[in-house]
């Protein structure tokens, strides 16, 4: 996790008074002085933080994957293909969430499916040992090259 290291912060303090003078309904006027106001202003300023990734190495390998495809027309229209799929799901949940009742009843899905996850895989050690091996299970799935 990277943080902004703070070189130096620097805290200043405002004060101000101000008079309001009002009419009464009987045309007497009251004036009014307000409680002095107190601001706290801070200014940070952060040390230029070096980024520990290497663009260049990333756009160089995404390079060298895309050369080593075969056919490229067939993964663009993949590509087009699953833009176009996460657009229509996007119209298509808005549509069902203009409908009355249905988007309380998904948070109440939901509420339920997040209680039954953290009851069946958080809360018992036994439950998070096994869901570590589930997922382990899938990385091992999905980087194994067979």
């Amino acid at each position: 996790m990277s943080a902004l290291a703070c070189k130096r912060s620097i805290v200043s303090l405002r004060t101000s008074s101000r008079s309001v003078v009002r009419p009464l309904p009987s045309g007497l006027f009251v004036k009014r002085t307000a409680v002095a106001q107190t601001k706290f202003v801070v200014r940070a300023e952060a040390e230029a933080e070096t980024s520990s990734i290497d663009t260049e190495k990333m756009i160089k390998d995404a390079q060298e994957k895309f050369d080593a495809i075969e056919n490229k027309p067939q993964v663009a229209l993949y590509g087009v293909g699953g833009v176009f799929a996460l657009f229509l799901t996007s119209q298509l949940l808005g549509a069902i969430n203009h409908v009355p009742l249905v988007p309380k009843m998904f948070e109440l899905i939901g509420l339920g499916y997040s209680s039954w996850f953290t009851y069946r895989y958080l809360l018992f050690k036994s439950g998070r040992q096994e869901l570590l091996q589930d997922v382990e299970a899938l990385q091992a799935k999905i980087s194994s090259s067979e």
